[in-house]
């Protein structure tokens, strides 16, 4: 890899092209959903940090050969979509319930003694609301025109009702950077998921799986970010110059 990748190549595609790097961004404190657009060189003015020694770790890792690692970028977009809706929608639907039910009983039984977990619950509560219906607008509206596009081999489709997905997609972009920065918020409240001395086997527990939740919304927000909707605009753009998408409302 060349040097001067480092004042064109985005974080988002770094961790697209490799998701191991994932790891070493967030060591570094680096955001790779969310702020993924941003160059090395930006990354890493904000943190002080050398773009060169910063660009030979990720060297390193690229160049460790590494068979698990699923390369989403060759995947169908509508085999895409089905993954994420599966795996990362389905895991906070049912992880929001139970960690519901954790954090209303620390609250209860540890709130005297940590009243930073009543700021931890509200905000917990608030994401996992607007999750639910950030994930109900990609089900409904955006991701069946996008499964369409990827279906349609050479026809013509019908231009949705939102005219084009770069409208959907720059409110689902708006929201996943709402949450990132609200999940955050409870990194810094729990000191990184650390439960304290006194902490039981919930405490510990729910701060266990408030750590998994984050990183698993960390990857999901990567997929759609950095992955399905940079393509999914390609995509319909190809239909828009090949005069196959027609102007008709759906």
């Amino acid at each position: 890899m060349k040097m001067e990748t480092i004042d064109k190549k985005t974080i988002g595609n770094y961790v697209a092209e490799d998701f191991r790097t994932a790891a070493l961004f967030s060591k570094y404190g680096i955001d790779f959903c969310c702020k993924g657009n941003r160059t090395l060189t930006e990354a890493c003015e904000k943190k002080t940090i050398s773009p060169e020694v910063l660009e030979n770790e990720i060297n390193a890792i690229l160049n460790t050969a590494n068979d698990q690692s699923i390369d989403f970028k060759s995947w169908p977009l509508d085999l895409l979509v089905d993954y994420i809706e599966k795996t990362h929608h389905r895991y906070v639907e049912e992880k929001s319930g139970v960690l519901y039910k954790f954090l209303d009983k620390l609250c209860k039984v540890h709130g005297g003694r940590h009243p930073e977990l009543f700021e931890i619950n509200k905000l917990f509560i608030a994401g996992a609301g607007v999750l639910a219906k950030h994930m109900m607008k990609e089900e409904l509206i955006l991701f069946p025109f996008i499964k369409r596009m990827a279906q349609t081999k050479g026809k013509s489709i019908d231009m949705p009702n939102f005219g084009t997905v770069d409208n959907p997609i720059a409110m689902m972009e708006d929201e996943h950077t709402i949450e990132g920065e609200r999940f955050r918020k409870i990194a810094e409240l729990t000191n990184n998921y650390t439960p304290p001395e006194d902490a039981c086997e919930t405490y510990k527990v729910t701060f266990a799986m408030l750590k998994e939740f984050e990183e698993d919304l960390h990857k999901h927000i990567h997929l759609e970010n950095n992955i399905l909707f940079p393509a999914a605009k390609t995509l319909e753009k190809k239909f828009t110059v090949s005069g196959n998408l027609s102007h008709s409302l759906l």
